[in-house]
């Protein structure tokens, strides 16, 4: 076991973000105190091949305002080795998340600055406006310096002579062209910009320091902005390119106005987060797995979308998104992830091919129901590669992938992470679960049933023998299912470590593998070793393997990732489960949404602010980890939501 005698994670960790989405893969975060904790928060970040290739451009600014009163700071940035400088964070008053990012500052004199930010989807401009509330009357002058790398979003930038600070100005317009080879960056201001060249050395990101990871920087600030708040509120948008827009304060109205009325027709809280992950990727539609650092991933894409999109009665982007991926089936696989540069599409995923099927079975049964069927042409295509995994996978693939001779899929090879448990450091795979994944039968066996009751019955003997052979394979004597029967590749050896793969089994799929008192004792075991009020554990806490909390560098997280690391998305299937086995009635569904979806509901307004986070501790106080932001933990969320007939 993990050492357990470490302090609590250290606040940072537990910080409320905000994030706003550009609906291409780019986007805008930052801390809610203002201070800069991480490499990915900024201002303007945009992908230069859609959703990859994310480049920071802006990211962020130094405010300061002048009254009669004297000269006060709007914003502070943290230096090495820990010096927070100018003041400014510490006048924040309030935070206000809707209908974005709103604060108000309360300077000594008695003057109130509201400053708001908030990203245009699908142009990318971010619009950061501020006005005076209330004061003496006077002058009230606000001072805005722009921070700028070019920098890949994942990177770090240093101070070097290849920087160009030069400003082309036009009109309203000033744009700063970084580095050869990246996109302009481009100010639209109703203010007066003055060219004053400087760098800010060794800012501190203390989130990257506690993860073990590389953690200051140099931002290059090439000028500042003057505004005068007494006549009339402050307006910059910000953008990638060097377009001319001739009007900043009209423009960022338009803007504004557009961008409410997209947001009230989102209807819900929920609904508007759920919006943030669907992205373009080429001429179709695809799921960003998680902001800040994640891509479009197959298995993330066909999971969350379930929540994200179905739920959410989004058919015609559950549709492109599900037609885009299956142009990608290769060897009866999907791509588990599309690199960001260069590289060739990985696939290194046993089950996403799988939870492709599955998602087509949902989708075409919500456009059925919606009374909007797919064409003939389509749902032919989406036919055609389900049918292209399933006859993958019964003749053999990639990585040991195949159907064995009891039905069975096998599944492994040396090196190679195949399973959602998919942690790798340095070619140290932590949980390589080769042999018969539980969950991997499950998704095998619900897609040949799919198969069978759709398009052919072909696929019903294979459904049949695979059935028959996990009822005698997998119940474990002790209580519950295996992890893995065949471990390792030996015929005949179980994995008895109690995870919460088994759990598909029972819920979170069309089609159970279990019931009566055997999916009872699954629910139960599950419950009482496992749950926790915001993920299920991925290990027992009895187990010599088990790691209790999510923190250090790299390996160390890596290591703990599935190892006792507790995942908000499993909640999904878990709780499908536990009403499969209490009943889907009234009394039921409030019972499950006090225990399972309150705690979900209270984390909405902690860390990623409106979103769910990917990780938690599997110890109390169980602290948040990983990325802010996932997809599949709100697509799950949402789809709680659904099943206790609660609004979305």
């Amino acid at each position: 076991m993990a050492d357990d005698a470490e302090p609590d994670h250290p606040q940072a960790q537990d910080a409320a973000e905000w994030l706003e989405a550009d609906g291409l893969g780019g986007y805008a975060s930052g801390a809610v105190d203002g201070v800069r904790t991480r490499r990915y928060h900024a201002l303007l970040i945009v992908p230069r091949t859609p959703p990859t290739g994310r480049t920071v451009l802006v990211n962020g600014v130094e405010a300061f305002v002048e009254t009669v009163g004297g000269r006060f700071a709007l914003t502070s940035q943290r230096y090495a080795p820990g010096v927070l400088d100018p003041d400014g964070a510490s006048r924040i008053a309030r935070f206000e998340r809707d209908p974005w990012p709103t604060w108000t500052t309360a300077l000594p004199d008695g003057t109130e600055i509201a400053h708001e930010v908030f990203v245009e989807p699908h142009s990318g401009e971010v619009v950061l406006r501020w006005r005076r509330l209330s004061g003496p009357d006077g002058r009230c002058t606000l001072s805005v310096r722009p921070l700028l790398t070019g920098r890949d979003h994942g990177d770090l930038h240093r101070e070097n002579d290849a920087f160009r600070f030069d400003a082309e100005v036009t009109g309203g317009n000033v744009t700063w062209r970084p580095y050869p080879g990246l996109p302009a960056a481009t100010a639209l201001t109703d203010g007066a910009y003055r060219h004053a060249p400087l760098w800010l050395r060794d800012v501190l990101y203390t989130v990257e320091r506690e993860r073990g990871l590389p953690d200051t920087e140099d931002v290059a600030s090439p000028g500042l902005f003057t505004f005068d708040l007494a006549a009339k509120a402050a307006t910059m948008v910000l953008r990638a390119g060097d377009g001319r827009i001739a009007e900043a304060a009209g423009h960022a109205e338009d803007l504004a106005k557009a961008e409410k009325r997209r947001r009230k027709r989102l209807g819900s809280a929920l609904a508007r987060a759920a919006a943030s992950y669907a992205v373009e990727r080429g001429a179709g539609r695809t799921i960003v797995a998680g902001f800040p650092w994640f891509t479009d991933w197959g298995r993330d894409t066909f999971i969350s979308m379930r929540g994200l999109l179905l739920a959410t009665g989004r058919l015609d982007e559950a549709r492109a998104v599900l037609l885009g991926w299956a142009a990608a089936v290769d060897g009866g696989m999907l791509p588990n992830r599309f690199p960001d540069t260069g590289q060739a599409p990985e696939f290194n995923a046993v089950d996403a091919s799988l939870w492709f099927v599955v998602a087509v079975h949902e989708t075409l049964d919500a456009c059925a129901a919606a009374g909007e069927p797919l064409s003939a042409g389509d749902e032919g295509r989406l036919r055609a590669a389900a049918e292209a995994v399933l006859d993958g996978y019964a003749r053999g693939t990639r990585f040991g992938i195949g159907m064995d001779r009891d039905g069975l899929i096998h599944a492994g090879q040396e090196g190679v992470q195949l399973t959602w448990m998919d942690a790798i450091t340095d070619g140290t795979v932590w949980t390589p679960r080769r042999g018969k994944p539980v969950e991997v039968q499950a998704l095998w066996i619900n897609a040949l049933a799919i198969a069978a009751a759709r398009w052919s019955r072909r696929w019903a003997e294979p459904e049949a023998r695979a059935r028959a052979s996990f009822a005698l394979r997998f119940p474990n004597p002790a209580g519950g299912l295996y992890d893995v029967v065949d471990a390792d590749g030996a015929p005949g050896t179980v994995d008895a470590k109690v995870r919460p793969n088994q759990v598909f089994a029972v819920g979170g799929l069309p089609f159970p593998l279990l019931d009566g008192e055997a999916a009872r004792g699954v629910v139960d075991l599950v419950e009482a070793r496992l749950w926790t009020p915001l993920g299920l554990r991925t290990l027992a806490p009895d187990d010599p393997d088990y790691i209790p909390r999510y923190r250090g560098d790299l390996r160390r997280r890596d290591a703990a990732y599935h190892q006792g690391t507790a995942w908000p998305w499993l909640l999904g299937p878990f709780v499908d489960a536990w009403l499969s086995v209490r009943g889907r009635g009234g009394k039921a569904k409030r019972k499950a949404a006090a225990r399972f979806l309150q705690p979900l509901t209270d984390h909405l307004d902690r860390n990623g602010l409106g979103h769910v986070s990917e990780v938690v501790d599997g110890d109390a106080p169980h602290h948040a980890g990983g990325c802010p932001w996932q997809a599949w933990s709100l697509g799950e969320t949402i789809r709680i939501h659904r099943m206790l007939d609660l609004t979305i």
